[in-house]
């Protein structure tokens, strides 16, 4: 029983030993597949890191290489560095967030375990909560959208504040400390000029501005009573005085087109026109100009930019904050800035007669559709296009203003001059009188015909025609007064001429194009970068003008030539001259530009949004067709508004299925499916183009009449 007993202690030490083993060995073998575990992912994501890092390097290198000829910056419609830049922002912002938290815990630890120590004996203040701030993403970014940032507090810290450097191309931030210059700058109100012998002296300095100086001179009178007129019916004050800088690409030299030379010998006198009457509103509206006609005085102008070639945007004191320019002269000044360039981007208002649709300006798409144009491609906001007329409504209505040639002592006895029952031919080069013998033998009959044709050539000119050849603009005005009809030949298109003799009294024969005429048929158009089509040769006195003042008429249906001519000489017709172009309708209308239009700074809500009506096209019809036949006009900056499923649920559009497309045609829907489309690229958004199958949803806006720019609360 002792053995037994004894027996039995020995076994029991025995079993624990190799229990002991059994578990240390399990417990080792576990170790070690847990070490060669972690180091096995640590191995991996040293792998991964490696890769990344890898292909970024490879991403960054081809993205250059693609885009080496792409204008980097906000307007640009494909993917450039820009868009990197933003999409990093984005992630270094979540990084910091992190890197934040991190750091408050850290924080909160040293505090909780050591006292509330703190060096220079100051207080902590917490950071700005980051949930209190509306984070944005990628796409609000790139759409333009501005972060609220807040500057952390600087208790500890008191000469911190005082080294943060504000470059000038900085948005102005609430907590941002003031920067004197900018105070000064604040400080420079632009006020109302009624002396013009200032801008006479610096324009004197160019013999290419003589045909403009004579015709601002001939008009000083009427638009100082314009300046002064407006002053009165709107708030000109507290508006900053704003440097701006006016260059004439056709003017210069290195262009060739002898615009200036050919002035006073019947050439073609538009684009003078138009410079010269902007140059004087930007001048009696207050601001700063400084006009430049030769690639030397924009060098000069330009030369604290033009020596930088990093592409840093320059320190202190803007060069210029707004620039008038011509097609002609935006190649010169892209040139001349070099790297700069994209910092003045913005900054671009280009006078171009004929317009610039979305099609032709966003380089890539145009480059996808074929389009050869050498005048489009630019990248900029559709709207930094400055028309004659407003016939693009994605572009903007600049305008000009038609002469009244008469004095005072003419005025008087405009009114005892008797109306003669003649018609007097729109059309001073012979070759326009072509193939329109039948046309102008039916006007013949019911009236002489004159016209103003220059040079000995008159092969093509009826020998009933009384020609007065070249006359002055007072001799041409006092020929209206005695005409009844003004009698249009189908070219030039959209001249001023039509609403010179519609200011006198005249009615106007317009004639009507069947089919209309554009790039696709008429060799006049081809290059020039749109698609537009011209329903008559004049379709703004056509449309926003109309009988008993204009009547558009088809050249080849004589029979209703006669009618027409029959109607306007059994009635009275008053002179008529819509007020946008008058002096004081241009000053209103580039006042508002000047102090409304923003390409800078995101989205700037101006026409403002309570002018918003939205139509929807059938398939087949454009926006602007749309609008028009609403008595209203195409808005391109409402389209964003119109770009989302939620905001066309209020229109009572409903989207089952959505998708993102990069074309002129979206936003729109095919009612069937339920599907909607929507832009992709806001440089494309357009009121031109209409789509086969699917409704365009359009972004429409009355308009003053007579001031078709301008909105009802767009003042």
């Amino acid at each position: 029983m002792v053995w037994r007993s004894v027996q039995s202690k020995e076994k029991k030490p025995k079993k624990l030993g190799f229990f002991l083993v059994t578990f240390g060995f399990i417990w080792g073998m576990m170790l070690l597949h847990f070490t060669i575990q972690q180091q096995t992912q640590h191995e991996s994501s040293s792998v991964l890191r490696e890769q990344i890092l890898d292909l970024s390097k490879r991403y960054i290198k081809a993205l250059a290489e693609e885009n080496k000829n792409v204008v980097d910056g906000p307007y640009v419609g494909t993917v450039t560095a820009y868009d990197l830049k933003k999409t990093l922002a984005v992630l270094l912002d979540n990084i910091l967030q992190r890197i934040g938290k991190l750091e408050s815990k850290v924080e909160n630890l040293v505090l909780n375990g050591t006292g509330a120590n703190s060096t220079n004996n100051t207080s902590t203040t917490p950071a700005p909560s980051l949930g209190a701030v509306e984070k944005l993403n990628v796409a609000d970014l790139i759409n333009g959208a501005q972060e609220q940032c807040e500057l952390p507090p600087m208790d500890g810290f008191p000469h911190c504040e005082g080294k943060i450097k504000v470059e000038n191309w900085c948005p102005r931030l609430p907590w941002r400390a003031k920067n004197p210059n900018e105070e000064t700058d604040q400080k420079t109100v632009a006020e109302i000029r009624i002396n013009f012998d200032p801008l006479y002296k610096m324009m004197s300095r160019h013999e290419e501005f003589r045909w403009m100086m004579l015709r601002i001179r001939r008009m000083a009178d009427t638009w100082i009573e314009a300046i002064k007129s407006l002053a009165e019916k709107q708030n000109l004050e507290k508006r900053k005085r704003k440097k701006i800088l006016v260059h004439l690409g056709l003017l210069t030299k290195e262009s060739g087109f002898k615009i200036a030379e050919n002035a006073f010998s019947g050439g073609p006198l538009g684009e003078l026109v138009q410079w010269s009457d902007l140059i004087t509103s930007l001048y009696l509206l207050g601001h700063d100009i400084r006009i430049s006609a030769s690639l030397a005085e924009l060098k000069e102008i330009m030369k604290k930019v033009v020596g930088n070639r990093s592409g840093c945007p320059t320190q202190g004191d803007k060069v210029v904050e707004l620039i008038y320019i011509d097609i002609v002269g935006l190649t010169q000044f892209k040139k001349t800035l070099g790297p700069s360039w994209v910092h003045y981007q913005c900054m671009l208002r280009v006078l171009d007669s004929f317009g610039t649709e979305p099609e032709f300006n966003h380089a890539h798409y145009a480059q996808s559709k074929g389009h050869k144009t050498p005048w489009g491609k630019w990248n900029l906001n559709p709207q930094q296009f400055y028309t004659m007329f407003p016939h693009t409504p994605d572009n903007s209505f600049l305008g000009f203003v038609v002469e009244q040639h008469l004095n005072s002592s003419d005025i008087k006895h405009i009114n005892d001059i008797k109306r003669q029952n003649q018609s007097l031919v729109y059309g001073k080069v012979d070759n326009f009188w072509k193939d329109k013998k039948a046309y102008l033998d039916v006007i013949h009959t019911y009236m002489e015909v004159h016209g103003t044709v220059h040079g000995t050539s008159t092969m093509y000119i009826p020998g009933y025609v009384k020609n007065h050849g070249i006359l002055s603009g007072r001799d041409l005005q006092f020929l209206l007064r005695e005409t009844k009809l003004f009698v249009g030949l189908g070219f030039p298109y959209e001249g001023p001429a039509p609403l010179e003799a519609i200011a006198n009294g005249c009615a106007f024969l317009n004639l009507r194009f069947n089919p209309p005429k554009s790039s696709k048929n008429t060799e006049f158009f081809k290059g020039k970068p749109t698609l537009r089509e011209l329903t008559s040769q004049h379709p703004y006195a056509e449309v926003y003008i109309g009988k008993p003042h204009v009547w558009t008429v088809d050249i080849n249906d004589l029979s209703e030539v006669e009618r027409a001519v029959k109607s306007i000489l059994n009635q009275k017709i008053d002179p008529y001259l819509p007020y946008e172009f008058t002096c004081e309708g241009m000053l209103q209308r580039m006042n508002a530009f000047i102090e409304r239009q923003d390409f800078c700074h995101g989205q700037v809500m101006w026409p403002p949004l309570s002018a918003l009506q939205v139509k929807i096209a059938d398939p087949g019809k454009s926006c602007k067709q749309v609008c028009q036949e609403s008595q209203l006009i195409c808005e391109p900056s409402f389209f964003q508004h119109l770009n989302k499923d939620k905001a066309l649920l209020k229109h009572n559009i409903e989207c089952l299925t959505i998708e993102s497309v990069n074309d002129i045609l979206v936003p729109s829907f095919d009612g069937r499916r339920k599907h909607c489309v929507f832009q992709g690229d806001l440089l494309l958004f357009s009121c031109a183009g209409s789509h086969p199958t699917h409704r365009r949803i359009c972004p429409c806006r009355d308009y003053i009449k007579g001031q078709v720019a301008l909105c009802k609360d767009c003042l």
